[in-house]
């Protein structure tokens, strides 16, 4: 089936993924709350946030049309088994980025999606590698804002490049969107594609 794809979602970068490789596309993010529940494991967490936004983005624009495609997508940062969403503010920045540089961490970005008979979900686990930063770099890259409003605080395809010794993984899963995740989840969900 041809139909229309809503990105539940209001990231830029999850939006510039799409158009790179192709898929119209509109947006109509969703508001939910991003708090980790009680036990619940990093993987756990990122995986049914993105189920959530695919649903809740679904429930909200089947109204108008119950043949839309909606797709939802979450990322976190995942070190020493704790998870490092986006920071609330520049002291939170420095201290998430004191705490990757110099260390191997892991970026896992879920996507979901959900059609009127077909409901999907995959994971993409990177590893990233930063270099040493200084405390002078820390402060120079926070004050760029590029970090305010990442997961992790820090965004690979910007300034932030700069600072990745090693990725093993998904460049892409890494920004936010694993495009390759992405075309097969779509597809599985009877999506076709010119390409």
């Amino acid at each position: 089936m041809t139909a229309e794809i809503v990105l539940a979602s209001a990231s830029p970068r999850r939006r510039e993924l799409l158009d790179q490789i192709g898929i119209a596309h509109r947006v109509h993010p969703v508001g939910l709350d991003e708090s980790m529940r009680a036990g619940e494991a990093v993987i756990e967490h990122v995986n049914r946030l993105a189920l959530e936004k695919a649903r809740e983005g679904y429930r909200r624009v089947s109204l108008q049309d119950a043949q839309l495609v909606v797709l939802g997508a979450d990322t976190v940062v995942e070190i020493g088994g704790e998870s490092l969403g986006k920071p609330e503010n520049a002291g939170q920045a420095a201290a998430f980025l004191a705490r990757l540089s110099g260390k191997k961490h892991r970026v896992h970005t879920a996507i979901a999606v959900v059609t009127a008979g077909c409901e999907k979900s995959a994971l993409s686990s990177s590893e990233v590698e930063f270099t040493e930063l200084s405390e002078q770099q820390i402060d120079a890259y926070i004050a760029t804002g590029e970090p305010l409003d990442k997961a992790g605080a820090y965004a690979i395809q910007g300034i932030a490049g700069r600072f990745i010794k090693r990725l093993d993984g998904s460049y892409s899963g890494v920004m936010g969107l694993p495009l390759y995740e992405t075309v097969q989840l779509l597809s599985a969900c009877g999506v076709s594609f010119r390409i």
